[in-house]
């Protein structure tokens, strides 16, 4: 019965030291892969991070390029669409216009359940309109040559 005990000890010693291995094997595998992973997530932030770069700097560009008749149609189409945020008036350079707008519409919202908001709403839409329906040289001498803020 002692022979069985230690033929089963035996076993057991082997199956435990198997086990000991196939842990060691699989937790240097698992190190492998996490330094695998940790490079491969450092390339994508390296690659995300130049596309972002790459995106700002045609985006400035393209923003710094913009003709008056370029500024007149996006801010035309801004009023229209976020004209209670005055997107558009930040457009044209009126940063403390737009601004007017935005803290009014958030402001009001809260304040008359939305219509404050939509009445800000319908100015920048009126406006959006206006840009749109000027011609060129129009749009140009009044709202970026002369600098004329509302309407």
């Amino acid at each position: 019965m002692s022979e069985d005990n230690k033929d089963l000890r035996d076993d057991l010693e082997d199956m435990l030291g198997s086990a000991k291995e196939g842990a060691k094997k699989a937790a240097g595998k698992a190190e492998e892969f996490a330094k695998e992973a940790k490079e491969k997530a450092s390339e994508f932030a390296e690659e995300a991070k130049e596309s972002a770069k790459e995106f700002v700097d045609e985006a400035k560009e393209a923003f710094d390029k913009t003709s008056g008749d370029n500024k007149k149609v996006l801010a035309g189409v801004l009023g229209i669409l976020l004209g209670w945020a005055g997107v558009h008036k930040f457009v044209l350079g009126y940063n403390t216009e737009g601004a007017i707008m935005l803290i009014a519409s958030v402001v009001l919202y809260f304040f008359t359940c939305g219509i404050g908001t939509a009445v800000v709403g319908l100015i920048g839409l009126i406006e959006g309109i206006i840009y749109l329906t000027k011609s060129d040289e129009e749009f140009y001498n009044t709202y970026q040559a002369g600098k004329k803020a509302w309407f």
